[in-house]
């Protein structure tokens, strides 16, 4: 008789599969895995307490670093969360701005989502071609806020300042001559919103070019298609949101049921999937790319035709303008005691959700009245989604648990916080 033994394995931390910091323990029976143990909190920082420690305003910066792939998102729930406790009213140009950004925050998750789950099950052209993409993008983040990433550009009242009218521009140097420096300077002569509109034609387009090299793609769709299948009801049971719930064919989007900012002023849909496999969640982000290009084209018409003020003219939330505060007393006052002790948010609770590119993200903050958090506690979406991966690979190989946690697009920075 053959001498049959089940193994025990770790899949992680250090394997680049593994998303960064995630320890799996399988147990094996052959290459079928008969369970899998998510073991967590290997990148935990603490940023809920740290939160309580500092004025509302020094955590922003900490919201960019949860889910570090989707910066503006992150800011937007605790930004909102801060803005009902105070009863702030937001302009309407800021409001657009914010809906603008957080689009450009999804396509630029969906990216890194759509490169690195095609690296993890063996497409390398992809991850480049988005990659080229998310150049782009990260330079219109840069433009508005002077950080490529963490850009701390939301603020309670509005956004930090408004869209710049120039774009930087590349320089010739040893590698691009002069010739070359104009032709990649074509789309950056104008606007902010001239490049974002440019951006917009083309990105169509390059969404096509992913889609020929992975939809029909018999490889890519025996790796996906029937894996990690979760059901309607299960994915409810589960507490799914985002494109893990619409890839079981649920159609729930934060933005047109429960929605905020401008969006029930703006057209788009919900992309739903059928089978709720690792095909149909792929299918879903993709879609997702294409809707949050339409949404963007509409604000960049609207903020075309409609000037006005992007921050809130309440001095005791919002810093007064540089110029004032140089020449005015008490907007000298304004602007000191807000950026050494920040405001004071009346006694309260509240919770503020936004549909973040991962699904729901949220914030609740309880206020004690003083100028810091008393308590402050992030729903990340990926925490949940990691609690169901043992019933997801339950009974595939081993080659699937990097499909499948691939597809749950995990970033480590939002679930160990």
């Amino acid at each position: 008789m053959a001498d049959l033994h089940n193994y025990t394995i770790n899949f992680g931390p250090q394997h680049p599969a593994a998303h960064g910091v995630l320890r799996l323990i399988l147990d094996m029976d052959g290459e079928t895995i008969k369970s899998g143990d998510p073991h967590i909190g290997l990148l935990h920082r603490g940023t809920e307490k740290l939160a309580e420690s500092k004025p509302y305003n020094h955590s922003i910066g900490y919201m960019d670093r949860l889910d570090y792939v989707s910066m503006m998102c992150n800011e937007h729930a605790y930004v909102k969360g801060i803005e009902k406790l105070l009863g702030v009213d937001v302009p309407e140009r800021a409001q657009y701005i914010r809906v603008m950004f957080d689009e450009i925050t999804r396509i630029l998750n969906h990216l890194m989502w759509l490169g690195a789950h095609a690296l993890d099950i063996g497409a390398m052209s992809v991850f480049l071609y988005c990659f080229r993409e998310r150049e782009d993008l990260l330079d219109c983040y840069e433009a508005v806020s002077g950080a490529r990433m963490h850009a701390a550009y939301y603020r309670p009242g509005g956004v930090y300042r408004d869209l710049p009218d120039v774009m930087p521009q590349y320089e010739a140097s040893r590698w691009h001559n002069d010739k070359q420096t104009a032709k990649r300077n074509e789309n950056r002569e104008g606007s902010l919103l001239d490049f974002i509109e440019d951006f917009c034609a083309r990105f169509p387009g390059f969404v096509d070019e992913y889609e020929t090299l992975l939809t029909d793609n018999r490889i890519w769709k025996q790796r996906t298609v029937d894996i990690g299948i979760v059901s309607p009801e299960r994915a409810i049971e589960l507490g799914f949101t985002g494109p893990m719930l619409r890839g079981s064919g649920v159609e729930w989007d934060l933005r047109k049921k429960q929605p905020y900012a401008v969006y029930d002023k703006l057209d788009f849909d919900i992309p739903i999937g059928v089978t709720g496999d690792c095909y149909d969640r792929y299918l879903v982000r993709v879609e997702e790319l294409r809707q949050s290009c339409k949404l963007i084209k509409q604000c960049v018409d609207w903020l075309r035709a409609n000037p006005g003020p992007v921050m809130s003219d309440n001095h005791k939330v919002a810093p007064p303008k540089r110029e004032v505060m140089k020449e005015d007393m008490e907007a000298m006052i304004h602007h000191f005691k807000l950026f050494t002790e920040g405001y004071c948010v009346p006694e309260g609770e509240t919770y503020s959700a936004i549909e973040h590119p991962k699904g729901e993200f949220g914030v609740y903050l309880v206020s004690d009245g003083s100028n810091k958090p008393y308590r402050l506690k992030v729903r990340a979406s990926g925490f949940v989604h990691i609690s169901a991966l043992n019933e997801m690979i339950s009974g595939h190989m081993l080659a699937d648990v990097v499909t499948i946690l691939s597809s749950q697009d995990i970033v480590f920075g939002e679930v160990d916080r």
